[in-house]
């Protein structure tokens, strides 16, 4: 099993900012951005759970549950990573994310 600890840290901080962040804040795009982040994440999962078919769309549940909706993709996400350098590689996603975000 791998260490994915980095990861689940990462995105409780976005989320936390996200969650802190003022609405109009969220509205200039910092909620698209995390609601980009949470569907890359979830179909990224949904590719190594279940290769081979087309990955389901997470839906736009509105800007003030963007938060909820990248934690709950990380989480599932990394249940199924296999090694390091997946999580690196989640890790750096969020991290990108969160930069663009401006939280």
């Amino acid at each position: 099993m791998v260490d994915t600890t980095s990861l689940t840290r990462a995105v409780d901080h976005f989320a936390d900012r996200l969650r802190a962040a003022p609405q109009s804040r969220l509205q200039r795009g910092a909620a698209a951005e995390a609601l980009g982040l949470a569907r890359e994440l979830a179909r990224w999962a949904q590719r190594i759970e279940e290769p081979g078919t087309e990955p389901r769309e997470m839906p736009d549940a509105g800007m003030f549950a963007a938060a909820d909706q990248i934690t709950v993709a990380v989480h599932d996400l990394a249940v199924v990573l296999s090694d390091d350098g997946q999580v690196d590689d989640a890790v750096r996603l969020v991290a990108e994310a969160q930069k663009r975000a401006g939280v």
